[in-house]
């Protein structure tokens, strides 16, 4: 475990301590290191505020100056629900723990169930670069069947000028925030009636998602790819053949048939339906690479205390793709791929990392051969080499049935997130028996090889919205054009054949009508983020042009519709 991670996980133990020094009936769950700081799980007492943490935060400093060692002791498990016999989440952990013997560590007077990952003492800790941030509600154990449990957040890191420079990216964070520029912008909603996890896309959100969606799909077709179209749901058998039964049942939906015995379950990916077309004819080495894609949705019961926004959600719709090849065939498939991704990217104005996910040979639970294992992880850091990427190696982030090439792209503010992905798969064609007529006339067995450009477009979305703070380019944007007349009695009809010139040439636009001062109504437009405005009033109208405003530029000055329409359909067409 790297410094900062100790540091963190210690500021979590050092949070517990102060917390219990002012209320010792506080019961304790997790505080984990994650990712920019710690946070920790409690039951604690109703009249605990948000107020309080400037409190427990300055107590905090006060112990790491008093420098405590952090001291990891074995005790039997009997002996640990003695210790923590007035702890009831602690001894839920101890119970769930199947060694013999569980690990504690003490600071100070605080004793708690840990396996360690900490400082040594706490002089180690600069008491001026962390920060307690805020309090949030978490289900213990993420389950929405478990009790409420208060999480108090915080942020740490090595020195306090990183942390001072984390908390502006944050404050910037916050105005990106795609969950309020959702609303504001009007793209998507959640309903209580609908459940939690499950957003719903306005008119607005919808355009963005099928834009998005109908690229992907362009770029695919160009490389030869076919659509193909499965049903939602599937008998269990399916999953139970692929092995996503035994590695993910528990994130599945299952659904009941009043008609028949069978169970059944909502799709959480496409790739064992995608096998069983592959599956319902003799195929043949002449008709490989078999190119199957498909822009659908999946289901996944995922923690409710894990859902975030678009980010992680229970529906997920994926531009997804399944390749079945022979082995010879991968390198020139997955160079296709990574071309499709950087036209793709390119576009959006989006930079990106790769990272090669290979397995830990320690973890049992990879399926399939190890020699195939060892040859798809060496081929695809033979690409990666290949093709330039900036790529490193994530041992232990492989898929179970095999590598893969996880698109890492970087936002603007700096931020990491995982999108398009291209994964290798020697495991399923194997388990459903998958074959092809080699040139020979052997049976042999195709490799698979899983794709997504976007990936869970939802996630991508909720990126992509962070990353442009609402900013979408021209042909992205689901109001491209706002058509502004000065006044509503003299240049509304004007306002309108412009209007029909801009449907004519299909163009996405609002008329802004209504009886406001110009002002208003500009800076309506403005708030929308309309890329282009066109302002009409008595000189627009006499010279047979508009007034045109760009989004980020200000005033381009009147000039002829037709001019205006040359100028965007070009913007649109290079999608610039």
């Amino acid at each position: 475990m790297e410094n900062i991670e100790k540091i963190r996980h210690s500021l979590a133990h050092l949070l517990a301590s102060a917390i219990m020094e002012s209320y010792p009936k506080t019961k304790l769950g997790i505080g984990p290191a994650v990712e920019n700081g710690f946070y920790y799980d409690m039951e604690l007492p109703k009249d605990f505020t948000a107020e309080d943490l400037s409190r427990i935060e300055a107590r905090m400093r006060e112990l790491i100056k008093e420098n405590q060692d952090f001291t990891g002791k074995k005790v039997t498990k009997i002996a640990a629900k003695k210790l923590f016999k007035d702890q009831p989440y602690k001894l839920e952990l101890i119970k769930d723990i199947e060694d013999k013997e569980v690990g504690t560590y003490q600071n100070g007077a605080f004793l708690d169930l840990c396996k360690g990952g900490h400082v040594d003492n706490t002089k180690e800790i600069d008491p001026n670069a962390f920060k307690l941030t805020k309090l949030a509600g978490a289900y213990w154990k993420g389950s929405e069947k478990n009790k409420m449990l208060t999480r108090i957040y915080g942020v740490a890191f090595a020195t306090k000028q990183e942390l001072e420079n984390y908390v502006k990216m944050q404050e910037e964070a916050e105005k990106r925030d795609h969950r309020v520029l959702g609303q504001k912008l009007d793209l998507f909603v959640f309903s209580d009636l609908v459940g939690p996890g499950l957003p719903l896309y306005t008119p607005k959100g919808t355009i963005l998602r099928d834009e998005l969606a109908g690229f992907s799909e362009q770029l695919q077709k160009e490389k030869g790819f076919q659509k193909v179209w499965i049903p939602h749901i599937t008998k269990i058998d399916l999953y139970k053949t692929s092995g996503h039964w035994d590695k993910f049942g528990d994130e599945l939906f299952l659904v009941k048939s009043q008609e028949s015995s069978g169970e059944f379950a909502l799709k959480p990916m496409n790739c064992p339906h995608h096998t069983q077309i592959y599956a319902s004819k003799p195929r043949s080495y002449r008709e490989l690479p078999l190119r199957y894609m498909e822009t659908t949705t999946c289901y996944r019961d995922e923690k409710t205390g894990e859902l975030s926004g678009l980010t992680r959600v229970r529906s997920l719709t994926q531009d997804d793709a399944h390749i079945f090849c022979t082995m010879e065939q991968v390198e020139q498939e997955f160079e296709n791929i990574m071309e499709m991704i950087k036209t793709l990217y390119g576009k959006l104005g989006l930079e990106f990392k790769a990272r090669l996910s290979f397995s830990d040979p320690e973890d049992p639970k990879y399926l399939g051969d190890k020699a195939n294992w060892k040859k798809a992880e060496e081929t695809l850091e033979r690409i990666a080499k290949k093709l330039g990427l900036n790529y490193t190696i994530a041992t232990g982030e492989a898929a179970f049935y095999g590598p893969k090439i996880d698109i890492m792209v970087i936002d603007a503010l700096g931020r990491e997130w995982q999108c398009a992905t291209e994964q290798l798969d020697f495991v399923q064609p194997m388990r459903f028996g998958l074959e092809y007529a080699a040139e020979d006339g052997t049976k042999k067995t195709p490799v698979m090889i899983h794709k997504a450009l976007l990936g869970t477009i939802d996630r991508f979305l909720g990126v992509y919205i962070e990353h442009t703070a609402g900013n979408f380019p021209l042909w992205l944007a689901p109001v491209q054009v706002a058509v502004i007349p000065i006044s509503a009695e003299k240049h509304s009809e004007y306002a309108d054949k412009v209007a029909k010139e801009l449907q004519g040439h299909g163009l996405r636009f609002e008329v802004m009508a209504e009886n406001e001062s110009l002002s208003k109504k500009i800076r309506q437009a403005e708030m929308q983020h309309v890329p282009y405005l066109l302002i009409i009033g008595d000189k627009e109208i006499q010279a047979n042009a508009v007034g045109v405003r760009e989004r980020g530029k200000g005033d381009l000055g009147a000039m002829p519709v037709e001019e205006f329409l040359n100028k965007v359909k070009k913007e649109i067409n290079n999608k610039s």
